[in-house]
């Protein structure tokens, strides 16, 4: 019998391979798993090069797979300043205060993070950035990746004014008395800044990259989905997102140098003006031949966020009566784009925050489905925030995986401050509705959004999936409906085999089994065997991404 590379014994190895799953050893050559079993039969693997990983009782799982994670888009210091999780809009200032005074070279000061909750429904104001930066374009995002904060010398660079049209699926925040833009642009409107500003460059791009891959393997994911790739040459309407132009040229740049410790699956974003006439331009970039980055498909934009008011529902908000939100394409130009994509073999992964969102999105996925006929699609629908409880048999029927974050399934601020005043109290307390999803056969790859939330560790986010609040939180009435609480077991698939088979991985990872890569993650306990309230304090002892020691925990 060749011998090993590595060798892990008296381990307990959750495999999620129903046909064996538990195990005890397991052992890796040339970066595939040879052999999965008990300690015995593992010994005849040893030889005197091999590595042997003495577990005494922890735990071996898959690597996590994370289905929704703006790669490409992660904090980069050197790039912009890092506004995350910070206390209050005086700190935002001064961070970013800070940093253009670091950066005097930089043409651009672009920002992301800032949360929405410390300002009203309009949004902050372009007067308190003139104050810290008036010589040059700021453009800030919001933590939700959703909305732009400018300051004046943007506005006025990108000619806009209050007699600028504003984009379909788009709002310019205006004064009340003057209706200047008063420094939010929302959704597609942000296209008017960012448009006429310099992407970030290839070697931003790719410090950022660099920064997800660390904190991956630190978290223990080996494989990821970037919803949000760029074409080169895209000029139309990105919602917002020209900033990231470079990022295609970035991924193939580091996969052609192997310098990614987790492997990519990635779509492109689709322009609501451009039609279906933009298919041709996104298949001819969806080469196959790098086997660390691969472009799968299309990304589409049905709506936007609830806290701009930009969702698309079916019931109006409670703070604006008057308003559903805004969808971000017209039904028929939907349907077409989806099924000249379906038709090309492209994959579909579908943005929608708003129950009328989700209808669209299965109007249209029904209408390809007549035209087309079926096939081993796996079309992709994120989020799913507010879900009217008629279109989940809908969703079953069209075989379309769910890929929800369950980091956001708990009552906080964010549900305080936002969700029960702009929903109103008794649908905000009906968001998120995981385990119904899931009751009705829909596969769900879970995911992050990072860096929407930051950190996003899949154990954070398996932890909540479960109990659904927040952690430390002991009062019941804290939990955001209970009966959407998931089991431990099917949020481990989740993160691994259900996003494996989401990306078409699941031949090569997702699993501990015979042949797959050897992505793996080792814990430091047993997750069955604990407080499923105390799983995101467990520590990740180590990550292997397709046999090699990408992380080690310095206890280790």
């Amino acid at each position: 019998m060749p011998q090993a590379d590595t060798v892990i014994k008296n381990a307990a190895i959750y495999t999620l391979d129903n046909r064996q799953i538990w195990a005890q050893a397991l052992a890796i050559r040339d970066g595939r798993i040879v052999h999965v079993g008990d300690n015995p039969a593992v010994e005849t693997f040893i030889g005197p090069k091999t590595e042997i990983l003495n577990l005494e009782g922890q735990m071996v799982l898959p690597g996590f797979i994370d289905s929704h994670a703006h790669v490409s888009g992660s904090p980069n210091s050197e790039a912009e300043a890092e506004l995350y999780n910070l206390a209050s809009k005086s700190d935002i200032l001064a961070a970013v205060k800070q940093f253009a005074d670091n950066h005097p070279d930089h043409d651009v000061i672009y920002g992301s993070g800032w949360k929405n909750e410390f300002f009203g429904p309009a949004g902050p104001i372009k007067e308190d950035l003139d104050a810290i930066v008036a010589d040059r374009p700021v453009l800030l995002t919001s933590e939700d990746g959703h909305f732009a904060w400018v300051n004046s010398k943007a506005i006025e660079l990108a000619g806009v004014t209050k007699a600028s049209v504003t984009p379909p699926g788009g709002l310019i925040e205006k004064k009340p008395h003057t209706d200047e833009p008063s420094g939010t642009f929302r959704e597609t409107a942000r296209d008017l800044i960012q448009n006429v500003l310099p992407p970030f460059t290839v070697d931003q791009i790719r410090g950022s990259i660099q920064n997800f891959m660390q904190e991956a393997a630190r978290v223990g994911i080996t494989s990821v989905h970037d919803p949000l790739l760029v074409l080169p040459d895209a000029r139309g309407q990105l919602n917002g997102f020209g900033g990231l132009r470079n990022n295609i040229v970035a991924f193939k740049e580091l996969a052609r140098q192997r310098q990614l410790n987790c492997r990519v699956r990635g779509t492109v974003l689709t322009d609501p003006t451009a039609g279906a006439d933009q298919i041709e331009s996104i298949v001819a970039v969806c080469t196959q031949d790098l086997p660390q980055f691969q472009i799968t498909g299309i990304k589409v934009f049905v709506d936007g966020a609830v806290e701009g008011g930009t969702a698309f529902l079916l019931e109006p908000y409670a703070h604006l009566p008057e308003s559903h939100g805004i969808p971000l394409w017209e039904q028929d130009a939907l349907d077409e784009v989806i099924t000249v994509a379906d038709k090309a073999g492209l994959q579909i992964h579908i943005h929608v925050i708003g129950d009328a969102a989700l209808r669209m999105a299965l109007d249209a996925l029904e209408t390809t489905q007549k035209q087309n006929g079926t096939r081993d699609a796996r079309h992709l629908i994120t989020h799913l925030h507010v879900v009217d409880r008629s279109d989940i048999p809908r969703m079953a029927k069209l075989n379309v995986i769910g890929v929800p974050q369950p980091f956001w399934h708990v009552k906080g601020d964010y549900f305080r401050d936002i969700e029960a005043r702009y929903l109103g109290n008794d649908r905000a307390e009906k968001a998120y509705p995981m385990q119904s999803l899931a009751k009705a056969g829909i596969l769900l790859a879970s995911a992050s959004d990072y860096p929407v939330h930051v950190p996003s560790p899949p154990l954070l986010g398996i932890q909540v999936g479960a109990t659904r609040c927040e952690p430390g939180e002991t009062d019941p009435n804290e939990i955001l409906n209970p009966q959407e609480c998931m089991s431990l077991k099917n949020m481990l698939a989740s993160f691994t085999i259900n996003g494996a088979y989401a990306n078409f991985l699941e031949r090569q990872t997702g699993s501990i089994e015979k042949g797959k890569m050897a992505d793996l993650v080792i814990l430091a306990k047993n997750l069955f065997k604990m407080p499923v309230t105390e799983i995101a304090d467990v520590d990740v002892l180590m990550t292997m991404f397709e046999g090699n020691i990408v992380y080690r925990h310095k206890s280790v």
